[in-house]
């Protein structure tokens, strides 16, 4: 199975193409996609819908392992990253993939055993659980996704089992 990982933000889109086979998972893509601040909204989500597509025209993923949004203070910060997850998910629905969601603190439980983990034991247990070339480049939107993927392969795994 192929799954693509989204850390959604209309500033910043944390990307992740990964594929489990028989043995393990393994990374085929990764990337921060950002948007610049000087373009209008509009633009910036024209282009992250952009990008999505492109992605999955390339790598063809199965499903699309996406975070649900965590509301902060900022009203209008939470707005616009929904109206850039809403622009990611029309975008995978399009080419008819399956959408599973997660929970910040579903993503960090399966890939720590722990849900109140922060974002190194994230990360660190993430390049445990894959390999990463380069995994110092690696932005903590780009991890975020990729650990969002890890976390659809092992629900999937375990919906296997049962």
């Amino acid at each position: 199975m192929r799954v693509l990982g989204i850390d959604p933000g209309f500033e910043k889109v944390g990307i992740a193409i990964v594929e489990q086979d028989l043995v393990k998972n393994k990374l085929l893509y990764s990337t921060c996609f950002k948007t610049l601040k000087s373009s209008a909204f509009n633009e910036r989500l024209f282009l992250i819908g952009k990008e999505i597509n492109r992605v999955i025209g390339k790598y063809k993923p199965d499903v699309l392992s996406i975070e649900t949004l965590f509301f902060n203070t900022n009203q209008k910060t939470a707005l616009r990253v929904s109206e850039a997850r809403g622009v990611i998910v029309y975008e995978s629905k399009k080419h008819n993939l399956k959408i599973y969601e997660y929970t910040p603190l579903q993503i960090k439980n399966a890939i720590t055993g722990y849900g109140r983990a922060d974002k190194n034991q994230v990360n660190n247990m993430v390049r445990q659980l894959i390999d990463i070339s380069n995994p110092n480049k690696k932005e903590d939107d780009e991890m975020d996704a990729i650990a969002t993927a890890l976390t659809c392969l092992a629900s999937y795994k375990a919906e296997k089992v049962i």
